[in-house]
Parts: structure tokens; C-alpha cells; sequence
């Protein structure tokens, strides 16, 4: 496949240099990295095993791109301005579009621009960073769940978990968009949204020494709890089965906690205002995500981006 990038870092990075490992023609779309990674490359720190790319498609424009046979978007919401004028170029007859984005409305807002029989939306279960420019280190395990926006698996999506499996990528197809978007939010919720809360920490903190287990879990629940309003039932059991995953982390620093510390545009309408917006359209009562959502408006205020 011929693939785009956009947004190459430390999620598109990842995936776009396992893609390419694996013999796809990859062009990643780069920022501030791009000087870096033209002359130097990709550099992988993997659980899978460490890898480097030292020739890389690397580009500032979507113009000297051209038309892909699949886009990855990567970037945070933050830029879904940009759709249309960074993703069009991109665009050919065939194309389809892949979101890796967190949160809610990113595949209603390429629908709209490019039709929703284009847009696949994809959950990363991963713990993903860019250490440095050109670095990208992946400490644990993970898994993506592939979805349609406009309908079940087809023989398009199924044909491409095949080639992310055959570029040592974890992932399955999965039926119903929506429903894995929240089982995503029953993590990114909580976790990303008290790291900023308390100032900046990460999930070791959190869990150990300012012991918000509780309130996680609270959070969990309430997420969980929407997502049954909505026709979706996340077993209870995911609350134990994420904390334990958590655990073993280490000191990981969520991506959202990222942006809030180093005072670029937080991601608060996709992970937080949208979903408890969501909830209050259902008339439900969900006094910690309501709770939550204001304390993180309070601290990334006024570098949101709304």
C-alpha cells in the first residue's frame, strides 16, 4: 500500500515504521521532527524489538504527497481544522481513512468532509511516546481495534488487520465504532484527565502515591454507565482488568498530561466535554466525570483549544 501519515508522532510514528517495515511505501507528514527525521530517520525502542529506519518519505506538505491508498490520521484533536486542507490532497478515488485520534467526534468530522463509506476508526490500547525527536518508545503492549464508520466488518477492513498482523501489529475488527470508543474513554477519562488535574503526574503517582484508585474507578463506572445508555454493556470487570493493566506501566506518562506540561493545546472537547456532554443529553447523573471535566478545563485554561 501506498500510505500517508499525518500527524507523525509518537502514535503515527509507531505504526507508520512498523508499516513501513514491513514493505509498504510509507510518507509521513512531519512538524517539528521533520529536519531530524529527513536526514536521520525513524528510531523504534520496542517490547516487540528495537528497529530503525534510516531512510524515511518524510514531508511538510500533503501537496508533495500526493494521493494514498490509505491515510492514517494520528495528529491530537486539537488540528481537526485541518481536515480539510491537510487531508484533501491526500484523497484519490479509492482512498480510505483510518483516525487513531482519541475521543469523540473525529470520524463524524472526516464523514462529513469525505464520506463516511471512507473512514475507519481505530482504538489504540498502547503505551506509546516520543522520547526525543526522531524516537519513538513503546513500553508495553497493545492492542487496535478497527471499526467502519458506516457499518460492520468488511472484506476491506479484514484484509487490512491482516497486514498490520503481518507488520507486528496487534489488532482485530470489531462491528460497532461507538462501542469501542467508549470502552476506550473508560481509560483515557480518568487516567488522562487527573494526570492533568494533579498538576502534571503520571499513572504511577496517581495509583501509588496520591492513591486515586477509588476515584478512578469511580470514573470507570460512570463511563461505563453511559455506555450502557447508549446500547453498549462494558462488563464491570474491565474496571479490575485496567488498573491491573495500569500497574505494571511504571511511571507512564499519559499523552494528554504530555501536552498539558509542555502548555500546548489540550484535547478537552474529544475526551472529556464531548462524552460528558453525552451523558448529560441522557439525563444521567455523573457527578465525577462532571467534576473532573471542570477541574481539567480549570488547569489547561486558556491554552485549550476549543
Amino acid at each position: 500500500m501506498r500510505i500517508a501519515v499525518v500527524g507523525a508522532g509518537a502514535i503515527g510514528s509507531y505504526y507508520g515504521a512498523r508499516l513501513a517495515q514491513a514493505g509498504h511505501e510509507v510518507h509521513f507528514l512531519l512538524r517539528s521532527d521533520y529536519e531530524h527525521v529527513r536526514t536521520s530517520g525513524l528510531e523504534v525502542k520496542s517490547v516487540h524489538g528495537d528497529f530503525g529506519l534510516p531512510k524515511v518519505h518524510a514531508h511538510q506538505s500533503s501537496h508533495s504527497i500526493g494521493s494514498a491508498d490509505l491515510v492514517i490520521v494520528a495528529w491530537k484533536a486539537t488540528s481537526n481544522h485541518l481536515y480539510e486542507e491537510v487531508i484533501t490532497p491526500l484523497v484519490g478515488k479509492n482512498t480510505q481513512i483510518l483516525t487513531l485520534q482519541n475521543g469523540l467526534g473525529n470520524v463524524e468530522a472526516l464523514s462529513a468532509l469525505f464520506g463516511s463509506d471512507r473512514v475507519l476508526g481505530g482504538l489504540c490500547f498502547v503505551c506509546i511516546n516520543r522520547v526525543s525527536p526522531g524516537v519513538i518508545d513503546h513500553s508495553a503492549s497493545g492492542l487496535i481495534r478497527l471499526a467502519r464508520a458506516d457499518g460492520p466488518v468488511d472484506d476491506y477492513l479484514e484484509s487490512l488487520v491482516i497486514e498490520l498482523k503481518k507488520a507486528n501489529v496487534r489488532c482485530e475488527a470489531v462491528d460497532c465504532l461507538e462501542a469501542a470508543l467508549w470502552l476506550k474513554l473508560v481509560w483515557n477519562f480518568p487516567f488522562n484527565g487527573l494526570a492533568i488535574a494533579e498538576g502534571g503526574v503520571d499513572t504511577q503517582i496517581l495509583l501509588g502515591e496520591l492513591n486515586l484508585e477509588s476515584k478512578v474507578r469511580a470514573l470507570m463506572l460512570e463511563v461505563i454507565s453511559v455506555a450502557a445508555a447508549l446500547g453498549h454493556s462494558i462488563d464491570k470487570s474491565v474496571v479490575d482488568q485496567q488498573i491491573e493493566i495500569t500497574r505494571p506501566m511504571g511511571a507512564y506518562r499519559p499523552s494528554s498530561m504530555i501536552d498539558f506540561v509542555d502548555g500546548r493545546p489540550v484535547e478537552v472537547d474529544a475526551i472529556w466535554r464531548k462524552p460528558l456532554a453525552v451523558a448529560q443529553h441522557l439525563g444521567l447523573d455523573v457527578p465525577e466525570m462532571e467534576e473532573l471535566c471542570g477541574r481539567v478545563v480549570d488547569k489547561v485554561d486558556p491554552i485549550v483549544v476549543l
